[in-house]
């Protein structure tokens, strides 16, 4: 680490791009602070997988970690949806938010299926690329190549490429640094640890900058697939954007000193607090969830033989804390004037809360859930 040269600059004519130095090779770790935030990282994700082991039906939970991943990532990029919003179907939000609603749906799908995907296909360029396919379809950027690396010159701040702030390597380079990305994610020979690991590929990554639209967060989102993929989490529940949201200027600051100074261990340093407080965060929430839960199952069991209606609406709550009358009847059979029984009942219970105080149409949040993850 002390003699790594992060890159260089290539004339291209009228600008000068960077050209990062190739990561996989043999590392070396001889900083005594890395290691002490390296082994207090593992110690914590460590907790936070183990935990979510014990939690039954953990897949009803991570739909909302999904969903405030995707706010808080697409909101580094400027978006203005917030988890509320993110819940409502298309029709139910205003027209000059909608594009940005549909790029927070996009993540949600580029997340699920890439976490599928995994089961089959590896950590890999295709796995990057179908992804980033799915993140701009039918979106702002949906013109620029979705699923391809760019064919042309990028760059990031700045009005033109003559006031940039950072300009990545030409496109003729893309995919060698890429499939050494890809061989580093998977080098066996040489070791180095895997939270180091995934924290340089996600520097490299977005240094590389390979696609014109989307860059930031597809290189979040590796984080996490990364952490899956090498078994290090069982499930996808750790997500990093909330802590870069956070620490915005920080996170961009520190990306730009590893090009700009060579400061690798100051990049490293943030990204394992970064992984210590959001997994501390994450074992937080769940114990949150879980009372939650116990209570409001204490409150259901105490009603009348409706019961077995509103512990299967929880269920469905747990994945998508918003609901109407129309999908009470979908979930329970019920007619609709039961539904909106049903619905006055968990009023009364303090579990719902009508949002839209009107007469008709009406839709109703389970809010004390979602303030968990705000």
């Amino acid at each position: 680490m002390k003699n790594y040269k992060s890159g260089n600059y290539q004339n291209q004519g009228f600008y000068k791009s960077f050209q990062p130095t190739l990561i996989n090779k043999q590392w070396f770790l001889d900083d005594m602070e890395i290691q002490q935030l390296l082994s207090k990282a593992d110690r914590q994700l460590g907790r936070l997988d183990m935990y979510s082991g014990y939690i039954p039906n953990i897949d009803l939970f991570i739909s909302m970690h999904v969903l405030k991943e995707a706010t808080q990532s697409s909101k580094i990029e400027g978006t203005q949806t917030n988890i509320e919003e993110a819940l409502l179907d298309k029709e139910d939000i205003v027209l000059d938010k909608r594009d940005d609603w549909e790029e927070v749906q996009n993540y949600i799908e580029a997340m699920k299926t890439a976490i599928k995907q995994l089961e089959t296909l590896p950590f890999s360029t295709r796995l990057i690329k179908e992804t980033h396919k799915i993140l701009l379809q039918g979106v702002r950027g949906q013109n620029k190549q979705p699923g391809d690396f760019r064919t042309s010159q990028n760059w990031i701040g700045g009005a033109s490429i003559s006031d940039a702030t950072f300009i990545p390597p030409g496109h003729n380079s893309l995919a060698g640094l890429m499939g050494d990305l890809e061989k580093f994610a998977h080098n066996e020979e040489f070791y180095f640890p895997d939270l180091l690991k995934i924290a340089l590929i996600h520097y490299q990554f977005e240094t590389i900058h390979p696609f014109l639209d989307g860059n930031g967060r597809v290189g979040r989102l590796l984080i996490t697939l990364y952490l899956v993929d090498k078994t290090i989490l069982k499930k996808p529940i750790l997500y990093l954007s909330d802590f870069f949201e956070r620490n915005r200027q920080l996170y961009y600051d520190n990306l730009m000193n590893v090009r700009s100074k060579n400061d690798l261990k100051q990049w490293f340093k943030f990204f394992l607090v970064g992984i210590i407080e959001t997994a501390k965060n994450g074992i937080e929430t769940f114990d949150a969830v879980l009372k939650l839960k116990k209570e409001v199952e204490e409150k259901i069991q105490k009603t009348n033989n409706r019961s077995h209606h509103l512990l299967n609406i929880m269920e469905f709550l747990y994945q998508k804390p918003i609901v109407n009358a129309v999908k009470i009847v979908e979930i329970t059979n019920v007619s609709q004037a039961t539904a909106y029984k049903i619905l006055e009942e968990l009023v009364n219970l303090e579990v719902l809360k009508e949002i839209t105080g009107g007469k008709r149409g009406k839709v109703y949040v389970f809010d004390y859930y979602i303030k968990l993850f705000n």
